[in-house]
């Protein structure tokens, strides 16, 4: 006879961040596609395209233990898929040429990844999924703080050349001090 046994707190733990998953790779991959985008100074239509469709597994599975039965996960497929691939339109419409000359290329990649927060929030909300809806706030505060990033480059370069500097010179001075002193200890 098999024992069942109680989950304990290490295995509801490992479940929680197992669930979570999807969500945290969705955002990873969003923020490395604006990354990209912004430092290669040229926008990568593929990459969205391949990213757009995990987005809606990811939002379907979210909802798929909400539906109770074949016609309710038929809907929640077809409308996911219908609102993602609206999204997806208007991506593939700032990446055309015409529209590339009137954007730069980190202003295309920030309309995107506001698009893409935009859309995960309000595909979270047709849901009632507050995971989905998360990842979309997520997103969307990403906004800002990217292009501050972005535009505080050099004070971050400043600033982390000054800290290995001192770095350098404790750890310099840590390395020159007489021996007598660690005798002394």
């Amino acid at each position: 006879m098999i024992n069942a046994m109680p989950p304990t707190a290490t295995w509801r733990r490992a479940n929680f961040w197992l669930c979570e998953l999807p969500f945290s790779l969705v955002l990873i991959l969003t923020v490395f596609g604006v990354a990209y985008t912004t430092f290669s100074q040229r926008p990568i239509t593929g990459y969205w395209e391949a990213l757009l469709p995990f987005i809606v597994l990811v939002c379907i599975g979210a909802g798929w233990h909400d539906a109770a039965d074949n016609a309710a996960r038929w809907r929640l497929v077809m409308s996911q898929v219908l609102h993602w691939l609206a999204f997806l339109i208007v991506i593939n419409m700032l990446l055309l040429p015409t529209v590339q000359r009137n954007f730069s290329t980190n202003a295309t990649g920030l309309a995107i990844f506001t698009l893409l927060s935009l859309g995960t929030f309000t595909a979270g909300v047709q849901l009632f999924s507050w995971q989905v809806c998360l990842l979309g706030l997520i997103m969307a505060v990403g906004i800002p703080t990217i292009a501050w990033v972005e535009n505080s480059a050099l004070f971050f370069l400043l600033i982390t050349a000054g800290v290995l500097g001192l770095v350098a010179v404790f750890w310099w001075h840590w390395r020159a001090r007489p021996e007598h002193l660690d005798s002394v200890r």
